[in-house]
């Protein structure tokens, strides 16, 4: 029998009775196998299966897994939440934690000159080897000056966009009032540290959280951060580190059950493997998913990683996944998405004091990163989206892969809103999205233009579905693209059907 029987009769046996001893098997199996190498084989897909394993004497009880109950948020966390998205910086904690790392690892303040300069060198390889086409790309943040960079230019922002995503998370009603988090590539911890740090805004709710890492010097600046912030809170533990390489998921120690599972800008460094291979990847990881269990990708905004990532998103959706969020397929279709550049924006952080000395230089613009732009994708195996949305086949909006046909029409779309404002003052500018575009599409809303049946363009959160009725049809031929031109007259309101 094969591994693929092997996983189908113990599928079977499960929607037969609600538990089972592993050695009953035994009777269905052509070879014989003992109950330790059938667990061992079945262990990996457990969580996949939606069971659990109990151990019982020499054998094995096997159960159907029960959902973890979801944690709501009460209305003082919701308050909490708001007060803490307001923060713009650090924590004090933590931005000196880091100043000590380096003053330790260099054997100098990190004020020193000497220090700065070396400083400005990595950040400058780093930013120039990230600009150059992804298959000449060479990005390690794994040893000496390198990790001490990133800490000093890439952690403040990363640590801050996940204060925002893990709050969406938990709005989402997509918190479990226990949680395994896996983080994989977690560097110096910018996820676990976020979440001990978000957590705080919670009652009740727990966490474990399972970090994956390759670079010892990660690990080493991973511990050093956790040691000098922790608060040692008994709602968030976060495990010490497990070294091992996130592209060979059979080598690396995974948790039986994982209800988040993490990928921090960390995929873009993999771009030289093949789409296919990327999402082969995953799907591996996803075994260990929960059937309720959510996927968090993260990503630069910067347009070749942003896009990249949509295309792995579309090949895992192909592969079983449901897309959660951002994007809403609305006509049930798959989209276009190798020119679909879309992200999301926060309010900028406050520069660190690391910043401030960086930048203390003929070209300070090169040392500060404060701005908040990130891409996403969440996934999940239960099919559950953000925000369910199918038109029906009566309706009279049109498909957007349908707009080349009706340049010079006025027309009504239904369609994700997939950026903030792209334009300025004048004129504003948001992409859309239906799932069914092959050319990027625009709403185009020119300031004078503005009235209040059509300001909700304006004020719609990232990601939400949008009816638009009356709009005039462009075609934009200096970007292959098409403009749909929102006036006095043009209606728009929150698709609600």
């Amino acid at each position: 029998m094969t591994g693929k029987q092997f996983i189908s009769t113990v599928k079977y046996v499960a929607s037969t009775k609600p538990a089972f001893l592993l050695s009953e098997i035994a009777t269905y199996l052509d070879e014989p196998l003992t109950v330790g190498q059938m667990y061992a084989a079945l262990q990996p897909h457990l969580a996949g299966l939606g069971l659990a394993a109990q151990k019982t004497g020499e054998d094995y009880e096997i159960s159907r897994l029960l959902p973890s109950p979801p944690y709501i948020l009460n209305t003082a966390e919701e308050k909490r939440l708001d007060a803490y998205l307001s923060l713009r910086s650090m924590p004090s904690a933590l931005e000196s934690a880091i100043e000590e790392y380096i003053t330790r690892k260099t054997g100098k303040d990190w004020s020193d000159p000497v220090i700065l300069e070396r400083l400005r060198r990595a950040i400058v390889a780093q930013k120039d080897d990230y600009w150059k086409p992804s298959d000449k790309r060479s990005l390690q943040y794994t040893k000496g000056y390198s990790v001490l960079s990133y800490l000093a230019y890439h952690f403040p922002v990363y640590f801050m966009q996940a204060r925002h995503l893990l709050a969406q998370f938990a709005r989402d009603g997509l918190l479990k009032c226990e949680m395994t988090i896996l983080d994989l590539g977690t560097g110096p911890g910018v996820i676990p540290l976020a979440v001990e740090d978000f957590w705080m805004c919670l009652d009740t709710a727990r966490a474990t959280v399972c970090p994956v890492e390759r670079s010892k010097e990660q690990i080493e600046a991973f511990g050093a951060l956790a040691r000098s912030v922790a608060a040692h809170d008994p709602q968030v533990t976060i495990e010490p580190p497990r070294e091992a390489d996130i592209t060979s998921p059979g080598d690396v120690a995974l948790p039986d059950r994982v209800d988040l599972m993490i990928f921090s800008n960390v995929l873009n460094e993999l771009a030289g493997l093949p789409v296919a291979s990327r999402a082969g990847i995953l799907m591996e990881y996803a075994e260990r998913l929960a059937p309720d269990g959510t996927i968090l990708i993260i990503e630069p905004a910067e347009e070749a990683t942003s896009t990249g990532l949509r295309v792995l998103s579309l090949a895992l959706k192909k592969r079983g996944l449901t897309v959660y969020a951002p994007c809403t397929f609305v006509w049930a279709t798959n989209c276009t998405p190798d020119r679909c550049w879309s992200f999301q924006t926060a309010p900028s952080i406050r520069p660190t004091r690391i910043m401030n000395m960086l930048a203390a230089c003929n070209e300070p613009f090169r040392y500060v990163n404060t701005d908040i732009k990130y891409s996403y994708v969440m996934l999940r195996k239960d099919g559950k989206t953000r925000t369910p949305c199918c038109i029906p086949k009566d309706t009279k909006a049109l498909r957007l892969s349908k707009v080349h046909l009706n340049v010079g029409k006025r027309i009504t779309v239904v369609a994700a809103k997939m950026s903030e404002d792209l334009g300025n003052t004048e004129t504003h500018m948001f992409r859309l999205c239906d799932g069914s575009a092959e050319k990027p599409v625009y709403a185009v809303l020119p300031a004078f233009h503005i009235m209040p049946s059509n300001r909700e363009l304006g004020s719609a959160p990232y990601g939400t579905v949008l009816e638009i009725r009356n709009v005039l049809v462009r075609y934009n031929p200096a970007h292959d693209a098409y403009n749909l031109l929102v006036s006095r007259n043009t209606h728009v309101s929150v698709y609600s059907k």
